[in-house]
């Protein structure tokens, strides 16, 4: 499986292809949209600012990108920041248009008792069966944040974890998947949620020939 991680001097990058190449896939780091449509499978990480990560997005043409990875139908993956800028908007980022792939908004954690940045180990609860979280309904996961989505369309919710109350952890539609907290940070769990995403993203293209 060769997947393109997107390179854009927002991203653990490294880190997120260490875990990939552990679970099998042949990975290229790379700014270059063409290059990023050229893989089987596409991964999107971000670290940052939601209104920075947007901007090097922009500048590199990758937001067009994936756009068209998602609307063909390229199986997609989308980390911590990676998620929050397929939205429409961020608290983060006032008057910064993210990506709009899906209809919501990020918004801050909020309450007296809560100390912000979210920053350590939280169970995920699935919300609905998916190839991805496969096996993986209650595992703990490494999250580092500030912020989390709120999905427009109930639809598109696929995990939730606990912080002051329940915040969405995980989204899906079509042939797209995003995570807020980070595999490549969360030992035995993040490798089977990438080495998922590479079986279920293998599934999707022999489905296509």
């Amino acid at each position: 499986m060769r997947v393109a991680v997107a390179d854009y001097d927002a991203g653990n990058t490294l880190s997120v292809r260490r875990a990939l190449e552990k679970v099998g896939a042949r990975v290229e780091l790379t700014p270059d949209p063409e290059r990023f449509l050229a893989a089987e499978a596409v991964v999107l990480p971000g670290v940052g600012a939601f209104g920075d990560c947007v901007r090097k997005l922009r500048e590199r043409g990758l937001d067009g990108a994936c756009w068209e990875a998602y609307r063909s139908g390229k199986p997609f993956l989308g980390v911590c920041v990676g998620l929050q800028v397929l939205f429409e908007t961020s608290e983060e980022s006032p008057g910064v248009e993210g990506l709009g792939i899906l209809p919501g908004r990020v918004v801050r954690f909020h309450g007296e008792d809560l100390r912000v940045p979210h920053m350590g180990w939280n169970t995920l609860s699935v919300v609905r069966e998916h190839p991805v979280l496969e096996g993986l309904d209650g595992e703990h996961f490494y999250f580092v944040h500030s912020y989390y989505p709120v999905p427009d369309r109930g639809e598109d919710l696929l995990g939730e974890s606990e912080y002051g109350g329940p915040f969405c952890a995980a989204v899906a539609r079509s042939s797209l998947v995003a995570v807020q907290f980070h595999p490549e940070k969360s030992s035995r769990a993040g490798l089977a949620l990438y080495e998922n995403f590479l079986r279920w993203a293998s599934e999707l293209n022999e489905g296509k020939r």
